[in-house]
């Protein structure tokens, strides 16, 4: 198991490093870097001149390039444009943020899926199964934002008619949340909302994933063969059956993990969140390249890590993959 870490592992290194190469070449054609500086008022030609030259703009790209991964390798992924202040402290805030809200509207997506795809395949064709298909349909169809709309009003309009603030619009804390276990639960009653935007759309594919690939293992020969030895049927379907059914689900889980980044762009301004999505909302209105590449490199960086543990976890749940 060691060596099959150890290679994936060492596979997502080059991986990496195409995706900063990728981002810093296309926003570097993708414009003019001193476009928000030459809009500010009183600018002087030689002020934007004395920028260009202090940033190295000048200096052919590949300079560039690696003068940028150098400030990677340090930490700090450059400074602004306009303000000498580095970058890399608000992606931290932003990202801890983002990660929170993510992580939480996986974890809960992929283990009520898996419940429901495998309860649907238990009991194929019944009531509870078409009841399921037809809610995942809809989930897969409904956009995130507008649910997350749809939630805001319904909120809102139970607030009007009761008095009774059932779950917040917006913001990721009260305005004294207080520490410890009193912060961590004003922080979760401010992310039921957001996570419920963000896993309805989850919890409909990841569903339909593990539906299909249950219903091909328990018609296997091993599963046969496993209830002709009088194996418990629980044990059955949680140790033989739905350990290898969740192989497929976990693939589109990895994979989807980069949609749920990028769906967080929408759900962070609807809620009006301090994360990923708002900041680079924010740094795209303000046409500045840094923030833009240190935010896609990050989000590169995490999708990778995520597909290593999705890697990893294949090994585990199915060791003839690890020893391929």
């Amino acid at each position: 198991m060691l060596t099959y870490a150890l290679r994936r592992t060492l596979i997502s290194i080059p991986i990496i490093i195409l995706a900063t190469f990728l981002t810093f070449g296309i926003i570097s054609i993708s414009g003019d870097p001193l476009q928000e500086i030459r809009q500010l008022p009183n600018i002087t030609q030689e002020q934007i001149d004395n920028v260009r030259e202090s940033r190295g703009l000048d200096d052919p790209v590949t300079v560039q390039y690696l003068r940028w991964v150098e400030n990677i390798a340090q930490g700090s992924f450059g400074e602004y444009m306009i303000s000498p202040r580095a970058i890399w402290p608000d992606i931290q805030r932003v990202l801890g943020n983002t990660m929170q809200l993510v992580i939480a509207a996986e974890i809960i997506a992929f283990v009520l899926a898996v419940f429901l795809g495998v309860m649907s395949a238990k009991r194929q064709y019944s009531l509870f199964d078409y009841t399921t298909t037809t809610i995942s349909f809809i989930g897969y169809s409904f956009p995130s934002f507008l649910f997350a709309l749809f939630l805001q009003v319904a909120v809102v309009q139970i607030f009007v008619r009761t008095g009774v603030r059932i779950f917040p619009i917006g913001n990721l804390s009260s305005a004294n949340p207080g520490t410890g276990l009193s912060f961590l639960i004003d922080r979760i009653w401010h992310l039921i909302l957001p996570m419920a935007s963000l896993a309805i759309f989850s919890v409909a594919s990841y569903s339909r994933y593990m539906r299909a690939s249950m219903l091909e293992v328990i018609n296997s020969d091993y599963v046969r063969t496993a209830r002709a030895k009088g194996l418990p049927e629980r044990t059955i379907t949680t140790r033989h059956a739905m350990r290898n059914a969740l192989i497929p689900t976990l693939t589109v889980a990895a994979l989807s993990f980069g949609t749920l980044l990028g769906g967080t762009i929408i759900i962070e301004t609807v809620f009006g969140l301090d994360g990923m999505g708002r900041y680079f909302f924010q740094q795209l209105g303000r046409r500045d390249p840094y923030p833009l590449m240190a935010w896609l490199t990050i989000v590169a960086i995490v999708i990778v890590i995520f597909n290593l543990i999705a890697d990893l976890l294949y090994g585990y749940l199915d060791p003839r993959i690890r020893y391929d």
